[in-house]
């Protein structure tokens, strides 16, 4: 009698779906608020301290902000102490260093202006303007980012066309010049709004990582990532939002606000997480990022990330 083999199970079928395993979301432990009125910051290590890097927004839309104008400066995270001022007038700022030399992007006089202007410090209280970018005709330029991948500088603009918001992208050998990639180098074919942008590269991994503001149905606005090779196609993390909002993002990390302050955070409407900033400290992922209602009244928080910025990032992709 011949012996016939048993069927084959589910797992022989459709290997694929067997095998496949998803990444394993990272443990990101929020820390509460630390600063009313404070959106646009970047963690960054400069001489072996860690500052976050601020644009403070016109007096009439902070509080805190006694000299009318909007303004760049940092503040040392060891020692809350903040440099000089400069950079009066400009907004959206976003800081990346690179040795020993601190690079700043900000949009001079208005948000959607056609230009991007990069100043350049070794000591955080000398700065050079070193260049104006002028974006494609059409374009107005909200917030930045910059990164360093292969000897060259990449530019991320988030701007107001196509569609309100995307993203492009310009790149630079010399931080002076600079070449706008073609309109196919951008976030969402499909049209989708992005705002609230930060990118990021790592040492021998092909990948440009960007986070970016996803509107979610019902009036909501999450965190998100997406990375990509050639900044044109992209691949999205199965494991989206990064960061959504929760009651954690109200609680209190700075001893020092005022009672008013703080009773400014337990009164306010928290519908979105959003610009998001990393830098690695001492092994650790250092996160900033904003909360509120997405309309004006809005809050800088912080969290952490036990592990590297490696470990973060490749985290949310399945290789």
């Amino acid at each position: 009698m011949e012996k016939k083999n048993p069927p084959a199970s589910p797992e022989e079928r459709n290997p694929d779906l067997y095998r496949y395993r998803s990444p394993v979301r990272p443990r990101i432990r929020k820390l509460g608020t630390i600063c009313c009125d404070m959106v646009e910051t970047t963690p960054v290590v400069f001489g072996g301290e860690l500052y976050r890097f601020e644009y403070v927004r016109p007096g009439e839309v902070n509080e805190a902000n006694k000299n009318g104008r909007s303004y760049f400066h940092f503040v040392c995270v060891r020692t809350s102490t903040p440099t000089a001022p400069f950079a009066e007038g400009y907004h959206m700022g976003s800081a990346f260093a690179d040795g020993d030399d601190m690079y700043v992007a900000g949009i001079p006089e208005t948000w959607g202006n056609n230009e991007v202007h990069i100043f350049r410090s070794k000591d955080l209280a000398n700065w050079t303007l070193v260049s104006r970018i002028l974006l494609p005709k059409g374009l107005g330029a909200f917030n930045t980012g910059i990164c360093k991948k292969d000897g060259k500088y990449v530019l991320l603009v988030e701007v107001n066309k196509p569609v309100s918001f995307t993203f492009r992208f310009a790149v630079s050998k010399n931080m002076s010049d600079w070449e706008f990639l073609p309109e196919t180098c951008r976030l969402h074919k499909d049209g989708r709004y992005a705002g609230g942008p930060a990118i990021y590269t790592l040492p021998d991994d092909p990948y440009y990582y960007v986070f970016y503001l996803e509107a979610y149905p019902e009036c909501r606005y999450a965190t998100s990532v997406a990375r990509s090779k050639d900044l044109s196609e992209w691949t999205y993390s199965p494991i989206n939002p990064v960061l959504m909002y929760s009651e954690e993002d109200k609680l209190i990390a700075n001893p020092f606000l005022s009672l008013h302050e703080q009773e400014r955070i337990k009164r306010a409407l928290d519908i979105n997480n959003s610009d998001l900033e990393i830098c690695e400290f001492n092994g650790r992922t250092i996160l900033y990022y904003s909360w509120g209602n997405q309309h004006g009244i809005e809050f800088l928080a912080e969290a952490a990330f036990e592990g590297t910025v490696k470990e973060f990032l490749q985290s949310f992709f399945d290789t």
